[in-house]
C-alpha cells in the first residue's frame, strides 16, 4: 500500500473520530451545567483544557462563555481542530482515497460536510443546539459503522482502526483528566453532593454509563470509572481497549517493531498503574504521561509508515 494512501485514511479515520468527540463533549458540558444548582457557575474553560487549544483561544476571544468556547469548538475555521475544520480535513482526506473507501463511505463523508456547513450557523443556538450536534454524531457514527463493515479487512482498515483509536484513546485520557480535576470546585463544600454528578457526565461524554451500568453493577464511584475508562478492555472507549486495538493492527502490518513498542509501553503503563490510590494532582500527572507516551506512538507510526514513495 502507497505510504499516500495509508495516510489519507489514517488522518480521515482521526478526523471524523474528532468531529464525534467534539460534539459529545458541548452536549454533555451543557447537560451537566443544566444539573447544577443555578447559583454555581462552573463555565466552560474546562472544553478548552480538554482540546489543548488554550493559545488559540485566547488569541481571540477574550473570556470562556459559553457562545465563545461553542463557537471557537463547534465553527471557528481559524482553528484547526474545530468540528466544521476537522469535518472539511476529513472530507479532504477521504477524496483522495475516494477509490480505496466504499463508495457510500464517501457520499456519507459528502453529506456529512454539506450537513455542517448548511447549518452550522442556527446549530450554534442553544435552542438548536442539542439536535444539531445529536444528528452529527449519529451521522459519524453512521459512517464509522459502514466502514467497518463494508470495507476489507486488509492494511488499509488496519490504518483506518489505528487512526480512530488513537484518537479515541487520546480524547478519553483528555476528558478524564480535565472534568475529574477541574470541572467542579474542590474547595466547594457545596457541591459535594454534585460530585456523583460529575462522574456521570464523564460517563456519558464517552457514552459509557449503561456499559459502566453493566458491568459494575454498583453505585458511580471514583476509583471504579477511573478503572472503567481507563483500564477496561471490552468497554471500545476505554483507552486499555483503544490501545489494544492499536496494537492488534501493528501487529498485522510489516516495519512495525518500532511502532508496537511504542504502544505496547503505552498499555503496560496503563495495565500496571493502581488508579484508586491516585491524588487528584498524581492523577493528572499520569494521565499527562500516557498522553505523551500516545503522542509518541503516533510518531513512531508516522515516521515508519507515512515517508511518501
Amino acid at each position: 500500500m502507497l505510504s499516500r494512501v495509508a495516510e489519507s485514511i489514517y488522518w480521515m479515520a482521526r478526523y471524523i473520530e474528532r468531529v464525534e468527540n467534539l460534539a459529545r463533549i458541548v452536549n454533555v458540558n451543557a447537560n451537566l451545567l443544566l444539573d447544577l444548582p443555578t447559583r454555581m457557575t462552573v463555565g466552560w474553560q474546562p472544553l478548552i483544557d480538554i482540546t489543548g487549544s488554550k493559545r488559540l483561544f485566547a488569541k481571540t476571544y477574550d473570556e470562556a462563555s459559553e457562545r465563545n468556547v461553542v463557537r471557537f469548538l463547534v465553527a471557528d475555521t481559524d482553528y484547526p481542530g474545530s468540528l466544521v475544520s476537522s469535518v472539511n480535513l476529513a472530507r479532504e482526506n477521504a477524496r483522495t482515497i475516494r477509490d480505496i473507501i466504499p463508495r457510500e463511505g464517501w457520499e456519507l463523508i459528502n453529506e456529512l460536510y454539506l450537513d455542517i456547513k448548511g447549518s452550522v450557523g442556527p446549530g450554534l443556538a442553544r435552542k438548536n443546539r442539542f439536535e444539531f450536534l445529536n444528528r452529527i454524531i449519529g451521522r459519524t457514527q453512521q459512517m464509522t459503522g459502514l466502514l467497518a463493515g463494508t470495507m476489507l479487512n486488509d492494511q488499509g482498515y488496519d490504518f483506518l482502526r489505528m487512526g480512530r483509536n488513537l484518537e479515541r484513546g487520546d480524547m478519553t485520557s483528555r476528558i478524564v483528566d480535565v472534568q475529574s480535576g477541574k470541572l467542579l470546585p474542590k474547595e466547594s463544600e457545596e457541591l459535594v453532593p454534585y460530585e456523583n454528578a460529575q462522574w456521570m457526565s464523564v460517563l456519558q461524554s464517552l457514552s459509557g454509563y449503561q456499559a459502566y451500568r453493566q458491568k459494575v453493577q454498583g453505585p458511580i464511584r471514583r476509583s471504579q470509572v477511573l478503572r472503567f475508562l481507563l483500564q477496561d478492555v471490552q468497554f471500545p472507549r476505554s483507552f486499555g481497549h483503544c490501545v489494544r486495538e492499536v496494537e492488534a493492527c501493528l501487529k498485522h502490518l510489516p516495519r512495525s517493531r518500532e511502532p508496537l513498542q511504542a504502544i505496547k509501553s503505552v498499555a503496560q503503563t496503563v495495565r500496571r498503574t493502581k488508579l484508586a490510590p491516585l491524588s487528584e494532582k498524581e492523577l493528572h500527572k499520569f494521565l499527562d504521561g500516557l498522553q505523551t507516551e500516545l503522542g509518541d506512538a503516533h510518531e513512531s507510526i508516522q515516521s515508519t509508515y507515512f515517508r511518501h514513495d
